[in-house]
């Protein structure tokens, strides 16, 4: 039994907190905000972010930063942006070589670091690993059956990750190669946010498989540009990930591309979804990944003008299917 500190009270650090504590875990789940940890711990449920799920007597509930010292292990489940400010708050409390798992999905704009980056950056002295995968909140609270990934460069801190959070319903595999699947897991969101502009506009399975499919080329170029490995793209957290966050109902992404596929505003759709859009977080930092790596990724690039320079949707679609005439290419190319 060890000790886990989960830093985030969202649905996915939520999630995390029930799984744990159904291995057994004593389970610290902290809040940012005094008043949300006190109603979790008093409704014994995050009804906010992730209704009807009872929290078990062994999950803690605190907004108290100190709460989390003396961890076995540390789990960052807070949304991309906030990622920077959350290691500086928790840098007292973390222990030499202690592992430190990021479980948000994206990319730092501006410095173009990747989450796991920025925690090494940081806390030099943890050890960092990321887990990720097609893992929606609202099923993994619920048992129901999951693959993910846990990923470091080095293959005993990723096993030990494995070994924390794996039971009969959450299988958990090991990966090495971190920045195939950060990237991975990063883009496949701005696709999912294509993938929902598809939809909202009208447009059907044939468009959305299209999308689906030159997303991973895209993700998959530019991810081996950035040093991360072929084959790590055809595996959970790129092509699985896409799938779930692309077709879901559970998706926030593809809530919010839905959204703006029937015209709403950036700021009418982000106030309707209410939840982390990280699609929207991600898109600047990926189509300047794109550019610093000379990598042609054209439904990036369309989202990207779709979100801040107010491009037509529908005129978004026109332009990538009215491109010069090209081959299919494998994914590295």
């Amino acid at each position: 039994m060890s000790k886990i500190s989960i830093i985030g009270s969202g649905s996915w650090g939520t999630a995390l907190a029930v799984l744990l504590s159904d291995n057994g875990h004593n389970v610290i789940l902290w809040s940012r905000l005094k008043e949300k940890a006190e109603k979790i711990a008093g409704d014994k449920e995050n009804k906010e972010y992730l209704p009807g799920i009872v929290l078990s007597d062994n999950i803690k509930i605190t907004y108290i930063d100190e709460d989390v010292k003396n961890s076995d292990m540390i789990v960052f489940a807070v949304p991309s942006k906030a990622v920077r400010e959350t290691a500086k708050r928790f840098f007292p409390y973390v222990e030499e070589n202690q592992i430190v798992v990021n479980v948000a999905k994206g990319i730092e704009e501006g410095s173009l670091l990747r989450l796991s980056q920025i925690i090494s950056e940081i806390i030099p002295f943890c050890k960092v690993a990321v887990l990720s995968g097609p893992s929606h909140a609202e099923e993994v609270g619920k048992g129901l059956v999951t693959a993910c990934v846990a990923a470091s460069e080095d293959i005993e801190i990723a096993e030990e990750v494995q070994k924390v959070f794996m039971n009969p319903v959450f299988r958990v595999y090991t990966n090495t190669d971190i920045i195939g699947v950060e990237i991975g897991g990063a883009l496949k969101n701005l696709i999912a946010l294509a993938a929902g502009i598809s939809d909202g506009v009208g447009f059907g399975d044939n468009s959305k498989a299209a999308l689906m499919t030159r997303g991973i080329v895209e993700i998959s170029r530019l991810g081996v540009a950035m040093g991360g490995k072929a084959e790590t793209f055809s595996g959970l957290s790129c092509v699985g990930d896409l799938i779930v966050t692309c077709t879901s109902k559970h998706s926030r992404n593809r809530m919010a591309g839905m959204l703006l596929g029937k015209g709403k505003s950036l700021e009418e759709t982000l106030k309707e979804v209410h939840m982390v859009v990280e699609g929207v977080n991600t898109a600047k930092a990926a189509y300047d990944l794109s550019v610093k790596y000379n990598v042609n990724m054209p439904i990036t690039k369309e989202i990207y003008d779709v979100l801040f320079f107010g491009q037509d949707t529908k005129q978004a679609v026109v332009n990538l299917m009215t491109r010069d005439k090209t081959a299919e290419y494998n994914f590295i190319k």
